[in-house]
């Protein structure tokens, strides 16, 4: 166990029975937090000198601990306790939880990436337009039908009540003004093709993957959306009402001054314009190494 280590856990998590049990077997003293003192609770162990944080959850608990810790000198090890957990697989964390508990005591430290939408850190991705209305669907029905089937039902009611708003999209000065049904950024680049739906694209470009749906006709919006997801990002931006590009920052203002985006899968209200920005290495990552593979 290296020294200086704390670890904790997000006790209201589904998987944190689990969760609680890998880390004991692998040895860690571990600090059951409620979500609305995660924040807090980490703060006091860095300031005491922690070196290297723990946190078991998903990547809402995650971002929580990555925000204290970017660009600064400290480790931060992950067990994958979440829904999804797409940090953790895209950054090769084993989903297993024993494996993933053994790998955070290891030495092998990488430096990933992370978005900012103004001050508050994403991971994965962040949106506006269709797909927050989706994730609200999706959260009102879930606890009846569970995840899947209220995602599928989510995104035929989102089709239907498809509405479409102004945005203004500004990169390095320069200045685009769209009609759109969703705005979506990913951290790195991103597939639209199933079944790698929202996953990053291996050896992907790094920055932020910034792609607009813009249009007025559901019809075609939904053919743009069914081209996208058959064919993925590449064929799918050679369509005119699809753009997509990576940047390290840009700013989107809209005709209101609030709005309510999607952070990774989370639902926030946000004052416009929204500054995203990429900040490569912020995070000393550490990870699992590779499995050797036999001849």
């Amino acid at each position: 166990m290296p020294p200086n280590l704390k670890a904790f856990l997000n006790s209201a998590g589904g998987g944190a029975d689990a969760a609680r049990e890998a880390l004991i077997k692998a040895g860690f003293d571990v600090e059951a937090v409620e979500p609305s003192e995660l924040e807090k609770r980490l703060k006091a162990a860095l300031d005491d000198g922690t070196k290297r944080i723990l946190v078991a959850g998903g990547d809402g608990t995650i971002a929580t601990a990555a925000a204290l810790v970017a660009n600064k000198d400290i480790e931060l090890a992950v067990l994958p306790a979440g829904t999804l957990n797409h940090f953790a697989k895209d950054h090769g964390i084993p989903t297993d939880l024993d494996e993933a508990a053994a790998a955070a005591t290891g030495s092998l430290i990488v430096g990933a990436d992370i978005g900012y939408v103004d001050d508050s850190v994403f991971l994965n991705t962040s949106s506006i337009g269709a797909y927050v209305t989706f994730v609200r669907d999706r959260e009102r029905l879930e606890r009846y039908v569970g995840y899947r089937i209220a995602s599928l039902i989510a995104a035929v009611q989102t089709m239907y009540h498809l509405r479409t708003f102004t945005v203004t999209l500004e990169v390095e000065g320069a200045k685009k003004t769209y009609r759109s049904s969703m705005v979506f950024i990913g951290v790195g680049e991103r597939e639209l093709k199933m079944p790698t739906l929202g996953s990053r694209v291996k050896n992907g470009r790094r920055g932020l993957h910034v792609m607009i749906v813009r249009g007025h006709g559901k019809a075609r919006l939904f053919a743009i959306a069914l081209a996208a997801i058959a064919k993925g990002t590449k064929e799918a931006s050679k369509l005119p009402e699809f753009e997509n590009f990576v940047v390290d920052s840009c700013r989107i203002d809209l005709t209101r001054s609030h709005a309510t985006i999607g952070v990774d899968g989370e639902l926030k209200k946000m004052q416009t314009p929204l500054d995203y920005r990429i900040e490569r290495d912020a995070i000393h990552l550490v990870v699992a190494r590779p499995r050797k593979i036999n001849s």
